[in-house]
């Protein structure tokens, strides 16, 4: 394997925010190991549109040993900004990261070691720190086979910008963050935009003077373990619908419908060049709505507690729901589907190591299935901030430990 040995103690695969965190943990235990990545550091954020901002305030931007020392924390820095902090980070410490090496399997290997096959050679090791997210593959809805083949589909993750796009009316399906920050940057574009909405929670941008992310944070948000949940299926619900263009502002059902965003159901059938929706528009605005009283009641009830005064957050106003059932695609030139994204381990990884949804089974990152599996950066791994720049160190810490203390009583790790 070109540039590095056969075989390691510890390898992680991903130098994204999560893989440069526990490689400083692993390096502050003296733990040698190698960070492999199939592109660049920060590939990830690399791949965004070209006007991405960073969602949540800049002080989010805190991973271990490299707390946020800017003088706006509760800016939003453009892509880049973030790109050249992880770039930062991984020098700060003199991360082992190998770039340019992609792994394409993860298998048992000789004497209970794991065996990686990767774009430069065979590797081998104890222990394996899967680092991708958990969020590799684009979710597809069936009913969007039907799109016919004269109007261009693109994936959220390839679009960069709005002239780089076929003229003509766009459809965006799916309404989590991305689908409604393209919208509106369509929309300003001047596109005529059409989203086709599901469920997902909001709040305002800004509230009581702070951004809505600090206000959560002094709270058990972030601190929500997966069981909080009504459900497992709802790890795969939309974030809070937010932005952090222009320093950031509200973005949301209402805000897009009032700047001239045309929004409609779910997408139900295409057919004949015909988009057909369901009629659930104001069902998916209630939802959110919903989300909304929930967590102004959680800061209402948690931050007196706290001394803190909770911000005031009134009621959302009366939401106009009239949606066209159906849309003639006939001079439309793009679908932008941003459906959201599913678990892709199983593709890659030779390993009964997941639950039905594709998610890893674990407990405090470490496989409760194969020994020596540790898995760091994924949605709810532990709490809802695991995936998240000021909340990945947290559970990099864990597992480094893990792999010390392992290493110490000479077990395979």
């Amino acid at each position: 394997m070109t540039g590095v040995s056969s075989r390691y103690p510890v390898v992680v695969v991903g130098a994204g925010q999560a893989g440069l965190a526990v490689s400083y943990e692993l390096t502050a235990l003296g733990i040698d190991h190698v960070v492999l990545e199939r592109a660049r550091v920060g590939q990830t954020w690399r791949s965004l549109w070209d006007s991405f901002c960073l969602v949540t305030p800049n002080w989010t931007m805190s991973l271990p040993g490299a707390a946020y020392a800017g003088d706006d924390p509760e800016g939003f820095v453009p892509r880049d900004e973030i790109v050249r902090y992880l770039e930062r980070y991984a020098s700060s410490f003199g991360a082992p990261v190998r770039e340019g090496v992609a792994v394409d399997s993860l298998e048992p290997g000789p004497d209970g070691e794991f065996l990686l096959h990767t774009s430069t050679g065979e590797l081998r090791a104890a222990s394996v720190v899967v680092c991708t997210g958990a969020f590799q593959r684009p979710h597809h809805p069936e009913v969007t086979a039907g799109i016919p083949n004269d109007v261009t589909v693109v994936d959220a993750q390839d679009y960069r910008n709005p002239a780089a796009l076929p003229p003509g009316k766009v459809l965006v399906v799916g309404s989590g963050q991305t689908g409604c920050q393209l919208s509106e940057e369509l929309n300003e574009a001047g596109r005529d935009v059409f989203l086709a909405c599901g469920r997902a929670p909001w709040l305002p941008r800004r509230t009581g003077g702070r951004d809505i992310v600090s206000w959560l944070k002094e709270t058990t948000f972030f601190d929500a373990p997966l069981s909080a949940l009504p459900s497992p299926a709802a790890r795969l619900g939309a974030n809070l619908l937010v932005t952090g263009q222009r320093g950031g502002h509200d973005l949301h059902y209402r805000t897009l419908q009032a700047m001239g965003v045309q929004l409609v159901g779910h997408l139900a059938g295409v057919e004949d060049h015909r988009a057909y929706f369901a009629a659930d528009l104001a069902d998916s605005v209630a939802f959110g709505d919903a989300r909304y009283g929930d967590m102004r009641k959680l800061l209402t009830e948690q931050l007196p507690a706290k001394g803190i005064t909770a911000p005031e957050l009134p009621d959302p106003p009366r939401f106009r729901a009239d949606p066209p059932m159906e849309l003639d695609l006939n001079g439309f030139g793009v679908v932008i589907l941003t459906s959201g994204f599913r678990p892709d381990y199983a593709r890659w990884m030779r390993f009964p190591a997941f639950d039905a949804m594709g998610f890893p089974l674990t407990d405090d990152g470490a496989s409760t299935v194969v020994p020596g599996l540790y898995f760091c950066g994924v949605h709810f791994l532990r709490k809802r901030k695991s995936a998240v720049l000021f909340g990945v160190g947290e559970d990099a810490a864990i597992v480094a430990r893990s792999i010390a203390h392992k290493q110490s009583q000479h077990q395979p790790v």
